[in-house]
C-alpha cells in the first residue's frame, strides 16, 4: 500500500490563528506517539493572517483514518471547531520519498 499525504488549509475566525496553531502542535505533539504518522507539520502565511496549513504523511490512509477515532484526536477537533470558519483539502497526495520520510 502506497504513503498517503494530505494538504490542507483552516480558516478561523480573526485573531484565532494563534489559538489554533497551539491546537495543531499538540495534534502534532499526539502523533509523535503513532509509528504509522511519518511526518505532520503545522505552518502560516504570512500574508494570511487567519489561515493554517497542514501537511501530514502517514503509512497509508487506513493509518490517518485510524488516527481521526482516537480519544486525543477528537478531544483537539472538539476544542478547535468553535473557531474554525472554514477547512479545504488542497490535495490528497502519494508522497513518494525525500527527507523525513522513510
Amino acid at each position: 500500500m502506497s504513503k498517503f499525504g494530505l494538504f490542507g488549509k483552516f480558516t478561523v475566525q480573526e485573531g484565532q490563528r494563534d489559538h489554533m496553531v497551539d491546537i495543531l502542535l499538540d495534534a502534532a505533539k499526539s502523533m509523535e506517539q503513532l509509528q504509522e504518522c511519518e511526518l505532520y507539520t503545522v505552518s502560516i502565511a504570512e500574508n494570511e493572517p487567519d489561515c493554517i496549513y497542514v501537511y501530514e504523511v502517514w503509512s497509508n490512509q487506513d493509518a490517518h483514518q485510524a488516527s481521526l477515532t482516537l480519544e486525543s484526536t477528537q478531544t483537539l477537533i472538539q476544542k478547535a471547531k468553535p473557531i474554525i470558519t472554514g477547512m479545504e483539502r488542497i490535495s490528497t497526495l502519494h508522497p513518494i520519498g525525500g527527507k523525513g520520510l522513510t
